[in-house]
């Protein structure tokens, strides 16, 4: 995920603005992280350089 997405993407639940933990990054890349809502205060993990902005309801259906 590029950080200049940062500008463009909000929580899927509330619509409010996204803090960017960086776990791994590669040159203007982020591999690895945790996107916070900085309202409602739910995570949405970042693997392998995607973010996973399901709700959390339906994160589980998926990993299912």
């Amino acid at each position: 995920m590029k950080e200049s997405l940062m500008d463009v993407i909000c929580c899927p639940l509330d619509k409010a603005t996204l803090e960017l933990e960086v776990d791994e990054a590669d040159d203007e890349e982020v591999l690895a992280g945790t996107l916070t809502c900085t309202e409602c205060g739910e995570t949405y993990p970042i693997e392998d350089g995607i973010p996973n902005l399901l709700p959390p309801d339906m994160r589980e259906e998926a990993a299912a």
